[in-house]
């Protein structure tokens, strides 16, 4: 079922869409236990989507060793100057990011900063006016996604990403 509906999702198959209760113009939250498959689906069905529509996979915790290194100006990169040029306009860029969750806090001289939830923050304000289109993989449940963002990132994730989700007990399919 998780497949049928990633599927229904970058086909945007819309009458199995409606049926599955998915929104065609939001991003996808893929969640589950470590292994059972999220980050290789993600990357497989890029490449069913047009190469200028295809998202970018980075994962969270190169992200925040992105910003030790260069600082604020990495949250930009991935939020409000994440455009491209198509056909003579800007567009979003989409993004994936893989592995939500597994980054921590970083300090950046002195301050302390969340840097994956302040670029979901923007991400989301780009949501709402440009349609930015983001998608994530992350182990974690809703409620650990609240501990680790805040209840502010969380909800502003569920209206901008569709849920779907593996059962607890999937098997972990690396050997």
């Amino acid at each position: 079922m998780i497949i049928f509906k990633l599927l229904v999702y970058f086909y945007q198959d819309k009458p199995n869409a409606e049926k599955h209760g998915i929104d065609l113009h939001k991003g996808i939250l893929l969640t589950g236990p470590v292994g059972c498959g999220k980050t290789s689906l993600m990357t497989l069905l890029r490449f069913m989507l047009a190469p200028k529509e295809q998202y970018i996979i980075k994962s969270a915790r190169d992200i925040t060793l992105e910003f030790i290194q260069d600082g604020y100006p990495v949250i930009n990169k991935y939020s409000k100057s994440a455009f491209q040029q198509t056909g003579g306009e800007l567009a979003p860029k989409a993004f994936c990011f893989d592995d939500l969750g597994v980054e921590s806090n970083i300090k950046y001289y002195g301050n302390e900063t969340n840097v994956m939830a302040e670029i979901l923050l923007s991400r989301y304000d780009m949501f709402i006016s440009r349609h930015m289109i983001t998608h994530a993989t992350t182990n974690l449940s809703a409620s650990e996604i609240e501990n680790c963002y805040g209840n502010r990132v969380r909800s502003r994730m569920r209206e901008m990403m569709n849920v779907i989700a593996f059962d607890k007990e999937a098997k972990d399919k690396r050997v």
